[in-house]
């Protein structure tokens, strides 16, 4: 399977998530919802509805992938393990992530547990046996330490059930961020010695050229640790474009790559994809699906097969979905 493993998903209805007041009022949130065409104004279930609908088109009109991991997004949680409602400005459940996966064939569901809630372990089972195929987080605005050794027990099932985790590491932009202080690939060191297979989301990417750039610790990390991968999420924007030349002249880095989107982060295409292709790209191909956009330009730039087939060995996908659908073998031999 050919699989995009970072896509986020929004709920904005009781029991399936919540959009804080200053996060819609942010201008990239306005600027996103206005080019997917969400509704401004009107009730939180046609919004959800409404993106629930693009998100689906978006996936089912990329035919060069066989399936996307939709990501819930925990909340926020102190260190006594008690939710902290005023600082979560985005959240999304772990049962709608898994309703969307049940409804939509080509939506793989991708859970989100912080590992400081009460009933972590608990629910982190659910969500295997809902058919989750890794657990998302973004210590940097969810709060969690990856380094913590309150972490250890969680990195333990993780490793139990061979769930990977997908953790943010870098820069980050589009959340309001209050602990900066967990962006290095190197906290995920704890993880990665209790057996989980750790995926570093960004590749440890500067999101302005000012911030501090953790791009050679992943590449450092990715050679040292069979376990560690990075996703290149939005790297195709022009703060983190600057990754590509890295990762693909390694090979030994090369091969810890895999594929991911960020979407509904707009898709940029890089100029070291050519001038000519990055031009049209944005002009004309994928134009209105960022998705496939986003697929397009990393062909572009050097990706091969392997790169967007090695999400499907490394997460957890039911047996099942190993096999790609028919629709999708048909595009491989048009």
């Amino acid at each position: 399977m050919r699989i995009d493993c970072h896509v986020h998903v929004l709920a904005t209805t009781p029991g399936h998530g919540h959009l804080s007041g200053s996060l819609r009022r942010r201008p990239n949130v306005v600027f996103t919802r206005l080019r997917l065409g969400l509704p401004l104004f009107g009730s939180d279930e046609a919004l959800e509805r409404a993106f629930e609908d693009r998100l689906v088109r978006t996936v089912d009109g990329t035919p060069e992938l066989d399936a996307a991991v939709g990501l819930a997004f925990d909340a926020v949680y102190a260190e006594d393990g008690r939710l902290d409602d005023a600082n979560t400005h985005l959240y999304v459940t772990n049962g709608y992530a898994a309703e969307l996966a049940r409804r939509h064939p080509k939506v793989l569901f991708g859970a989100s547990v912080h590992p400081y809630r009460p009933d972590a372990l608990a629910e982190l089972d659910r969500c295997v046996a809902a058919g989750a195929v890794l657990v998302k987080w973004l210590p940097l605005v969810q709060g969690m330490d990856p380094a913590s050794e309150r972490c250890l027990p969680f990195y333990e099932a993780l490793a139990h059930h061979r769930v990977p985790l997908l953790c943010h590491t870098g820069g980050e932009l589009s959340l309001p961020q209050r602990f900066p202080q967990y962006a290095s690939p190197e906290l995920l060191l704890p993880a990665l010695r209790c057996g989980v297979t750790v995926i570093a989301a960004h590749c440890g990417t500067r999101s302005t050229p000012l911030g501090t750039d953790y791009l050679p610790t992943f590449v450092r990390m990715a050679k040292e640790h069979e376990r560690l991968y990075g996703d290149t999420a939005a790297l195709d924007n022009p703060s983190r474009s600057y990754a590509f030349p890295v990762l693909l002249g390694d090979a030994g880095v090369r091969r810890k790559v895999v594929h991911g989107s960020d979407w509904p982060i707009p898709s940029v295409p890089t100029l070291k994809a050519g001038a000519g292709t990055a031009l049209r790209l944005l002009v004309t191909e994928g134009n209105g699906n960022w998705v496939r956009r986003d697929v397009l330009a990393k062909r572009a730039v050097g990706f091969d097969d392997d790169y967007f087939h090695r999400a499907a060995d490394v997460l957890r996908l039911p047996e099942g979905r190993r096999i790609p659908a028919p629709a999708a073998a048909a595009v491989a031999h048009a």
